[in-house]
């Protein structure tokens, strides 16, 4: 099948809904500003589970696991975001049920090391993308049901060893690493379903289960990060920090009380293999716990800790201990305009080895139509994980790698509730001068893109 053959129809999915959508999202929108009197209506409705959704967030939709909770402090998995997050989606509500579909694609041009400094650049037309189903209903007056779903065509249309990306590292394609290559993301990346129960407005016990899920381990998906929401790439330190979200078998239990929420996961620790098609075995061979606070509205704080084993093919007796920390910030400006930064902490740790470390800070200012944002990195990469030649480079030494990005885009115009947006970004990368005869100095990438993503709702 052609590549704009997939594009079109990858358009197609994340359009369909709109209409329908649209219609529904008006009326939403109507009941969020409605009077008392409007809220007193409501009490003639003879569908018992709806008015207890409704009564629990009044005048909007209730997290997918509490249902005293907002919905916009939902992030990927079972992590939490600011309750004050800007939610882009559609929403639909036929009788007890609401379902909101969401995602995101990056038609575009990207070029690693546009000067030629090393060897190790490389160019490709792609479309990184992602399309999100959530269903959820209430369960009598205390329970709350929800499934969700997420796609990604990624291996469809740029192929089984991804994205150029430099100092990118995780993964495998025919049986050799990936490096400087962003691998693509399976077919179905979530199929997730869990039941939360309300002990009072303070404190709620869910479950969740994911073949494929993200288990309680690090922040919220680079993805679905406010912060992070409108940059095409992935982070270099993804593997240090949200690289389980995509986990083939995941059972989390959580339990929170007021602005506490302490989790704890056993998943599969094998990362997924380079069939992007397939469901992986599960295995239940890992553990992960994470402690989330919200202190208001603008924060979502989390630490967390796991042990993944075997992640890597190539690696099958390498275990790493994985110890994150981050923090996320909202400030809503206005209507339509917000700031949102995060800052985040990972170390991996292999027994008998060093630990490594990553650093991430990345910041979006959002300003109606346009969107700015800037992201920067430090990761400690062993020569292994480069691929180095063992001629040539100490495979045990570790070799920091250092980015900045900055980029942004354009609101153009929007079809019904589809935002098409323009936009373009420079990356420069700084590492060891050991390097230097690979990647150059200060080797520069840029890339320029055609963002379509859905409308605000909130």
């Amino acid at each position: 099948m052609k590549t704009t053959n997939i594009i079109l129809i990858i358009i197609l999915l994340i359009c369909a809904p709109a209409a329908y959508a649209q219609h529904d999202m008006d009326k939403m929108r109507a009941g969020n500003h409605s009077s008392e009197a409007n809220d007193a209506n409501d009490s003639d409705d003879d569908d018992m589970d709806s008015m207890d959704m409704r009564d629990d967030v009044k005048h909007g939709m209730t997290s997918g696991l509490s249902r005293h909770l907002p919905m916009p402090r939902d992030g990927s998995g079972t992590s939490w975001q600011p309750d004050v997050s800007t939610m882009y989606s559609y929403m639909v509500h036929p009788g007890k049920w609401m379902f909101m579909f969401s995602g995101d694609l990056f038609v575009r041009y990207n070029r690693q090391d546009i000067t030629n400094a090393g060897s190790r650049g490389g160019e490709k037309w792609d479309a990184p993308d992602m399309l999100m189903v959530m269903v959820q209903r209430s369960i009598g007056r205390k329970g709350l049901f929800r499934i969700n779903t997420m796609f990604s065509a990624d291996a469809l249309i740029t192929g089984g060893e991804g994205y150029p990306l430099l100092f990118q590292t995780g993964e495998t394609w025919q049986g050799k690493p990936l490096v400087d290559r962003q691998h693509p993301h399976d077919l179905i990346a979530e199929l997730s379903a869990s039941y939360a129960y309300s002990f009072s407005k303070k404190s709620d016990l869910y479950l969740y289960l994911g073949y494929p899920g993200e288990p309680a381990l690090g922040p919220g998906a680079f993805m679905h990060r406010p912060s992070g929401r409108f940059i095409p790439d992935a982070p270099i330190s993804h593997h240090w920090a949200d690289a389980t979200h995509i986990t083939f078998g995941v059972a989390t239990l959580g339990i929170r009380h007021g602005k506490f929420k302490l989790e704890a996961s056993s998943f599969t620790g094998r990362e997924p293999n380079e069939d992007r098609y397939d469901l992986d075995p599960i295995l239940f061979d890992s553990w992960s716990g994470r402690l989330s606070f919200n202190p208001s509205g603008n924060w979502a704080l989390q630490v967390s800790r796991g042990h993944i084993k075997s992640p890597e093919a190539l690696h099958p007796n390498e275990n790493i201990d994985r110890t994150t920390a981050s923090a996320t910030y909202v400030y809503n400006i206005d209507i339509g305009k917000y700031f949102t930064g995060t800052a985040l902490w990972g170390q991996n740790q292999i027994a008998g080895t060093d630990p490594s470390n990553s650093a991430l800070a990345e910041i979006t200012l959002k300003l109606n139509k346009l969107d700015l944002y800037s992201r920067y990195e430090w990761v400690q990469k062993t020569g292994e994980e480069l691929n180095l030649a063992p001629a040539m480079y100490n495979l045990n030494a570790i070799y920091p790698a250092n980015v900045v990005t900055i980029g942004g885009g354009y609101d153009l115009f929007k079809i019904g509730h589809i935002v098409f947006n323009a936009g373009a970004q420079a990356s420069v990368y700084n590492t060891s001068s050991t390097l230097s005869s690979l990647y150059g100095t200060y080797p520069i990438s840029g890339e320029v893109y055609l963002h379509i993503y859905p409308g605000r709702i909130n």
